[in-house]
């Protein structure tokens, strides 16, 4: 049966726009310096990750589930470029439909021939001239921004994980607030106190959370990129950054780097809720402190008998302390939460449930050293 003509006109306008729907999804994702929805970015981003979830639903532990994700952001990078070739394939295609001599098949192959290869299929007619050549440059464009692309990954991810590598020597791996301040206090047994470092932390934090705030946003599958070791995650680090600076605020404000603690905690929850909503998240833009936590006065007094083990100078009664410290996370703990639950990150303490029940994994702490004579 032979298509009338009006119906491969027809087909040829649904062919232009998704060849319009590629390159606008392309145009989206790898050029334009702000984050701008796609649709189809988006649609690939959620297939592979269902994927992924049906994989890691079979696995029971923690390191193999992380082992079996750490692929999954070069995953998403090569379905994105699949799904733009494919969808610029069939839009040339039906475009080719109406003056295809041969019919639909001879479409696909002519498409086919200019988008993926040297074009050894040469169409007769002006019009089919010109649409094989635009096949052949959208192709060439896509790959090569593509490839362009990788290296503005790469090192935002490079520089994203070089803080988390001088942060785990502080806040123990992996992460946690309470850890932060107490190993910074003792000092590997020093006997010397180094709190007086923190301010100097907490701007560097800020400038971090700046960085990855304008960077996962701007490109969305850095979210996705795993750090090298399983019990590592910037989601975690982060997290356990602002807890310290909650908890320093909280219990010790006469000794607390206010001025850095403060910015730091708002460039974090900045950049928490910036990137949560990217992801689709409905996060509130200012929640009150009336919205609570989920995490238990029992946990803070966890937190608090930790510090007290190394001598950390607590000012203020932790029952007095608490309601501050709810204060300063209801600012970014559901932000916090819905991105570590949604990357599957490291179950640490104090950073949310996750898909799959997993218990927390405390801070790995090494054991006490000998001085050397």
């Amino acid at each position: 049966m032979v298509m009338p003509l009006a119906g491969r006109v027809v087909a040829a306008v649904a062919g232009g726009l998704l060849v319009l729907v590629a390159v606008s999804s392309v145009t989206v994702t790898l050029i334009v310096s702000r984050p701008v929805k796609s649709r189809l970015t988006r649609w690939v981003d959620r297939m592979v990750d269902w994927a992924y979830e049906q994989v890691a639903a079979r696995v029971g532990d923690y390191r193999r589930r992380d082992q079996v994700r750490a692929t999954q952001a070069a995953a998403v990078l090569l379905a994105q470029l699949a799904a733009w070739l494919i969808v610029a394939y069939v839009g040339f295609a039906l475009l080719l439909w109406p003056f295809a001599a041969r019919g639909v098949v001879s479409a696909f192959v002519d498409a086919g021939s200019s988008l993926f290869t040297l074009g050894f299929a040469v169409p007769a007619g002006t019009a089919p001239a010109v649409i094989v050549f635009l096949a052949a440059a959208t192709g060439l464009v896509i790959l090569t921004l593509q490839i362009a692309y990788l290296p503005t990954l790469y090192a935002a991810f490079n520089r994203r994980e070089t803080q988390l590598v001088l942060l785990s020597e502080r806040a123990g791996v992996p992460s946690w607030g309470p850890e932060l301040l107490a190993r910074t206090h003792y000092a590997l047994g020093t006997g010397v106190s180094t709190l007086d470092t923190m301010p100097d932390l907490y701007a560097r934090w800020e400038s971090w959370a700046a960085d990855v705030a304008e960077s996962h946003t701007t490109y969305p599958v850095l979210v996705r990129f795993r750090s090298p070791g399983p019990l590592s995650s910037w989601v975690t680090a982060l997290l356990a950054v602002l807890d310290s600076a909650a908890l320093f605020l909280a219990l010790s404000p006469e000794a607390a780097p206010v001025v850095p603690a403060r910015l730091c905690l708002r460039g974090g929850f900045r950049c928490f809720n910036r990137i949560a909503r990217v992801m689709g998240f409905d996060i509130p833009e200012d929640p009150g402190p009336d919205a609570g936590t989920t995490l238990t006065y029992a946990e803070f007094l966890d937190a608090v008998a930790r510090m007290r083990e190394v001598g950390f100078p607590i000012e203020r009664d932790p029952a007095e302390a608490w309601p501050d410290f709810v204060g300063w996370r209801v600012n970014y703990e559901q932000a916090a939460y819905a991105v570590a639950a949604a990357v599957y990150a490291v179950p640490a303490l104090w950073s949310g449930p996750r898909r799959h029940k997993v218990s927390p994994i405390a801070p790995i702490r090494p054991q006490r050293g000998h001085p050397p004579k």
